[in-house]
């Protein structure tokens, strides 16, 4: 990401603690954020313009906001940053739904690539995806077998969308089928700010015998722009440990069974 301060990567996991801090809270005054994290005000200000910057939250004049749009959707480089050892997290729960000789699909996004980082054990797996990173990151470190469908490149999110990506996965089959999602509720359903992305995660979603749902806590009770899929269309929804206890409650009595991390 390259935001970076003159203590170095003590900065770094800072700014990415501010950003987690904001996420959970939706909001943060400056002064709360001196006191959790031992700093001075000018540095917390200088953190808090350049997370701004990089459209990670947005600034007030005594603090910072969660960026919250149904529309609003934080680039690749920017997911990276947030709720990593979550993501981590769920990624190793959902190991256990991938068997040696398997066909799976790892729709796009940070947490599919913590699934794919993963792989490397496997020796006869088939892994269909549209997602760029995962393609590399399996291709530099696992012996998997590779789909990538090809078609429109979604600039700054390193995933392919549109017309020839849907029509190069409508054919593939699969066993299980890992969704990411921006938001996820139990009566609006499976969210994403951008329906040509819905349209790939419904596909993916079609053609697979199971279909796994990877989302940390922020996703919870959140509604993005373009629903694609009903709640109860989930086999198995993989959360983190913080997730909302009633969301957790109200799945499970859907009939989908719900992990925590």
């Amino acid at each position: 990401m390259g935001i970076t301060g003159d203590d170095g990567i003590f900065a770094e996991e800072r700014k990415k603690m501010i950003v987690d801090f904001v996420n959970r809270n939706t909001k943060a005054t400056v002064n709360e954020l001196c006191e959790r994290f031992s700093v001075s005000s000018a540095t917390i200000r200088n953190d808090l313009r350049e997370l701004a910057e990089y459209g990670l939250l947005e600034r007030t004049h005594g603090g910072a906001l969660q960026k919250s749009s149904v529309n609003y959707e934080l680039n690749t480089i920017e997911k990276e940053v947030i709720r990593v050892e979550q993501k981590k997290a769920i990624a190793r729960a959902a190991l256990k739904y991938i068997k040696e000789g398997a066909s799976i699909a790892l729709d796009a996004g940070t947490t599919c690539l913590e699934v794919a980082k993963l792989l490397a054990p496997f020796r006869e797996l088939t892994v269909v995806t549209h997602d760029l990173n995962i393609a590399s990151c399996l291709d530099n470190s696992t012996d998997v077998s590779v789909i990538i469908a090809g078609g429109q490149l979604r600039k700054g999110f390193h995933y392919t969308i549109g017309d020839l990506a849907q029509n190069a996965l409508k054919d593939l089959n699969v066993d299980v089928a890992f969704i990411a999602v921006n938001g996820i509720h139990c009566e609006k359903g499976m969210s994403t700010p951008k329906f040509e992305t819905g349209t790939i995660k419904r596909v993916l979603m079609n053609n697979a015998k199971q279909v796994i749902v990877l989302a940390d806590r922020d996703k919870i009770n959140f509604v993005s722009f373009a629903k694609f899929a009903d709640l109860d269309e989930a086999d198995v929804i993989i959360t983190d440990s913080g997730a909302d206890e009633v969301f957790v409650e109200n799945a499970r009595m859907k009939g989908i069974k719900v992990e925590l991390a």
